[in-house]
Formats: structure tokens, sequence, C-alpha cells
């Protein structure tokens, strides 16, 4: 087991479904933001829901769970509003892959969450299972399964320190898809059945890249008083 001892902080996370005191590791929180958005027309992270900024609501969602928070976007003037480091490209043009390579190069602890900015109900306690599966095993990424062997790398948990280095050979080798370099490392797939008892609603990974899939989530978050 990797020992985390001096890394440790001692947080309490309540929410409706959840509610524990447990010893986390530092951990940093990484938005992925400032995307073409071109299906949205405008960029997604700054679209308002329910009256605020959509990366607003995804932030205040999950900061609880980090020491650090950063957003990696190619246009920064948008999101210095946030007060929070801001970070573009360190390898532009590579797409997502590149998107979270910077992600993972400039995040300050060993543990890194990476949530796109588009989700409105990414889940505290998914990502706080995942911290733990890393926290107390060998795994360098512990990743959702999202149904029919699909899974979910913007609402995942990395190690630093082993997952950096296999992007970065990745992009060396002209890799383009997001998880190309999984092979290298060890990787635990958080199953659907768990997914489905951490977020009994269903509504973790929605995202909104339409106006009208927009609508739809302020509608889904007011139904169920999100």
């Amino acid at each position: 087991m990797r020992l985390f001892s001096n890394y440790l902080k001692l947080i309490t996370i309540r929410t409706e479904r959840l509610s524990i005191v447990y010893n986390a590791p530092m951990l940093t929180l990484a938005i992925q933001a400032g995307g073409q958005s071109a299906r949205m027309g405008r960029d997604k992270g700054l679209v308002e829901f329910l009256g605020k900024p959509l990366i607003t609501r995804v932030i205040g969602c999950l900061a609880p769970l980090a020491d650090e928070v950063l957003i990696t976007t190619n246009d920064p003037e948008s999101y210095r509003f946030l007060g929070v480091p801001l970070f573009p490209d360190l390898k532009p043009g590579r797409g997502a892959l590149g998107g979270l390579h910077t992600a993972l190069a400039s995040a300050s602890h060993s543990l890194v969450a990476v949530v796109a900015c588009d989700m409105p109900f990414a889940s505290l306690e998914l990502l706080t299972f995942a911290c733990e599966i890393l926290l107390n095993g060998e795994d360098d990424v512990a990743i959702p399964e999202s149904g029919e062997g699909m899974v979910e790398p913007f609402h995942a948990v990395y190690r630093r320190e082993t997952c950096l280095p296999a992007v970065e050979r990745a992009i060396d080798s002209d890799q383009w898809k997001l998880i190309s370099w999984f092979p290298q490392v060890l990787v635990r797939k958080i199953t659907y059945s768990e997914v489905k008892r951490l977020d009994p609603s269903g509504l973790a990974f929605l995202n909104v890249n339409t106006p009208e899939e927009l609508i739809h989530a302020e509608q889904r978050a007011r139904e169920i008083g999100f």
C-alpha cells in the first residue's frame, strides 16, 4: 500500500446521500473548460445554469473534496473572475489528451480529479470513492463506467506521478485517443453497479452540449431540488 501520511487532512463531507468523516489525500481538482463548444454556440463553462455560470456550479459541488482548484482553458481571460489558477494547453492542438496532460502537469498534488466543466451534476460521492481507491491501493487511475463498457475520463481521479509520464509518452508517439495510455498504468474501473449505488439519480455524467440540453438539465435540477 502506498502511504500518504504526509499528505492527509481530516475533512467532513455531508450530503443527502453521504455523511462520512475520513482521512483524505491532498487533492487537486482540475476543471476542463474553454473548449470550442460549437454546438452550444458559446463557451459551455460560462453559460448560465440556474442563474450562475455553469462552471461555478461544478466547482461549488466538488471543491469541498479538494485542497487545490485549477482550470485548464485556452481562454483564461474569460475565467479570470473565478480567482483560481488558469492554465492554457501546454501542448496546443492535442485535443482532449492535451487537456488532460495540462491538468496533470499543472497540479500540485499527487491525486488529481479531472472533471469537465459541462457536467452540472458531477458527483462528489463518486470522486470521493475514486480517491479512496487510489489512497488505499496500488491503482493509478480510478475511472467510472457509464454503461455499455464506456468510461468517463473527465469524471475520474489520476495518480500524477505515474499517469503524467504515460500521457506524455502517448502524446510524443502521436496518440490521440484520450485513454490510449491506459495499458501503461494500473486502472481500476468503478463498475456500473458501484456507480448506480453512489449516483442513484443517474445524472452524474450528464453533460450539456446544446441549448436544448441545457434547458433539460435545468429542468431536471429543479425537479430533484439539486
